[in-house]
């Protein structure tokens, strides 16, 4: 048992050792560029890559499953705390150029490493105890699977109930073409789409529900677990995914759903290897990058981009910088919190928790509560503009709608200081899910929700409270109540190891059980 453990202990300082000379490289390619370099915030800035960067070089050396949430953190970390900084200041990019900034944006950049370091020591202390699995997890426990005879039926009709939901969503806005436009366009989109949320948990989750039937159904036939095939169904699955939901403007609806049907073959049908993996991301982002111009502009926005991507890119804001800064990342924007809350003659009032008040009411419908509290639009536009400056009944009155993260949201409510205490709420749900991958059956239902889940680790970073109520209500709700009445409870005896879902779940079931959690 002694040699096992020594050979992790290993294998996790080599993992140390080139995430730090990685970060080192990086930095030292970045220095050259620009005199912008040579300011103390790289210090904490390279720490919080160093760190984090372990999860991704754990990953890549396959010392993590591929689906693992804390490889995947890692692998997001990595651009989300070290490389976005450093490419806001080589690229001179921040938020909107109407907010008065920071004479210099670095000290700032600075002092909201300091915090994310310190966030994701906590992180990685949290996590390590919340993945241990209890001692009843290890000896016996219950697992979920499909019942061969409520399954056909339960599927079948939730997918006609998503079907006759969606056209009729078609049908209320006149057509596919006015849903195209209600959705991309800024003046009627939050009216137009106001108060279709249950809809849209019901009708959006056809395309999951239908890979999840074809999931049980190929585990019996071998060929149906062939690439050609594989990548047919990927294909046919985002085609759907376009048509439920992906026409909204939303690419969230369309790269999470991706990932979450990537999962579900994973787990179910066929191991992903890295390099399939790579490839598939090449593709994603591309996705995100054009379908931002769709999201913009509509149907005439795309056909732009592809005609003159330098006017589109324009005309509508959106580039490959903000692609990169914007969607997958929040420094400049939590920065800019930091420097309007601590700023010497700063006005702005603590909202002590009513962000996270007012996320919670999100899922109540208006015909209940007609007067719901405002949401963090409030703190928002009062952090960036001023005390008082909120009014969004006055027309033309502008209203922030930023999303500020996990360490965004809590300065908004307490300030800077209980930031990185945060993090520990982020370590629990990273670790839980870590516990998931490890304990569960290769034959429980709940493996199709695992994708799901570790997405939402990530969510739960970059997002706010709102979003994250939301991501979970309306990617899971319907799927979850379809797989919970067709499936039946069974109790297993843990001694056999072999049936656990990841190739290194006997070892976490052996007696040095706690030192592997600790890597």
């Amino acid at each position: 048992m002694i040699e096992p453990i020594f050979r992790r202990q290993a294998a996790y300082k080599n993992s140390c050792f080139i995430s730090f000379f990685l970060s080192i490289l990086i930095l030292a390619e970045f220095l050259p560029r620009s005199e912008q370099f040579f300011h103390w915030f790289v210090i904490p800035v390279t720490l919080s890559g160093i760190l984090i960067g372990i999860d991704a070089v754990d990953w890549f050396r396959g010392r993590l499953n591929i689906f693992d949430p804390v490889g995947i953190l890692g692998l997001l970390g990595f651009h989300f705390f070290f490389l976005a900084p450093l490419l806001h200041v080589r690229w001179d990019a921040w938020v909107e150029p109407w907010y008065t900034p920071p004479s210099d944006w670095r000290p700032w950049l600075g002092y909201m490493a300091l915090l994310n370091f310190f966030g994701i020591c906590i992180y990685r202390l949290s996590r390590s105890r919340a993945s241990l699995p209890n001692k009843h997890q290890l000896n016996r426990k219950k697992i979920r699977t499909i019942d061969p005879k409520r399954f056909p039926l339960f599927i079948s009709i939730a997918l006609l109930i998503s079907a006759v939901l969606q056209v009729f969503t078609y049908q209320k806005f006149g057509g596919v073409m006015a849903y195209i436009n209600a959705a991309t366009s800024n003046d009627t989109e939050s009216n137009q789409f106001q108060g279709m949320g249950i809809l849209f948990l019901v009708s959006e989750s056809f395309p999951i529900l239908a890979l999840i039937g074809f999931a049980v159904y190929a585990q019996k036939y071998k060929r149906l677990r062939t690439l050609p095939v594989l990548i047919g169904v990927l294909i046919v699955f985002f085609v759907l995914q376009m048509f439920f939901g992906g026409l909204r403007g939303s690419r969230a609806n369309t790269i999470w759903a991706l990932f979450w049907a990537l999962g579900i073959i994973h787990f179910w049908l066929r191991k992903v290897s890295k390099k399939e993996i790579a490839v598939g991301l090449v593709l994603l982002v591309f996705f995100m990058y054009f379908y931002g111009f769709f999201k913009g502009g509509g149907i005439d926005g795309f056909q732009n981009a592809l005609e003159d991507r330098s006017a589109a890119e324009e005309k509508s804001g959106r580039s490959w910088k903000g692609l990169l800064l914007g969607d997958l990342g929040r420094s400049d924007v939590q920065a800019f919190v930091l420097y309007r809350i601590v700023r010497y003659n700063s006005d702005y009032e603590y909202a002590w928790g009513r962000t996270y008040f007012a996320a919670t009411t999100i899922l109540i419908p208006g015909a209940i509560l007609p007067n719901k509290p405002p949401n963090k639009s409030m703190e928002g536009t009062n952090v960036m503009s001023g005390m008082g400056s909120y009014n969004p009944q006055e027309p033309g009155k502008w209203v922030a709608s930023k999303v500020y993260g996990l360490a965004g949201e809590t300065m908004l409510n307490f300030g800077p200081l209980p930031v990185p205490f945060t993090f520990i709420v982020l370590g629990i749900i990273v670790g839980r899910v870590k516990r998931c991958l490890v304990t569960w059956d290769s034959s429980d239902i709940r493996l199709v929700l695992l994708p799901m889940m570790v997405n939402f680790c990530f969510i739960v970073l970059v997002s706010d409270l709102d979003n994250d109520i939301f991501f979970l209500f309306k990617n899971a709700g319907f799927p979850v109540l379809v797989l919970w009445s067709s499936s039946k409870i069974k109790v297993i005896d843990c001694e056999d190891k072999s049936r656990f879902s990841s190739p290194d779940t006997q070892q976490y079931l052996a007696p040095n059980i706690h030192s592997k959690f600790q890597d």
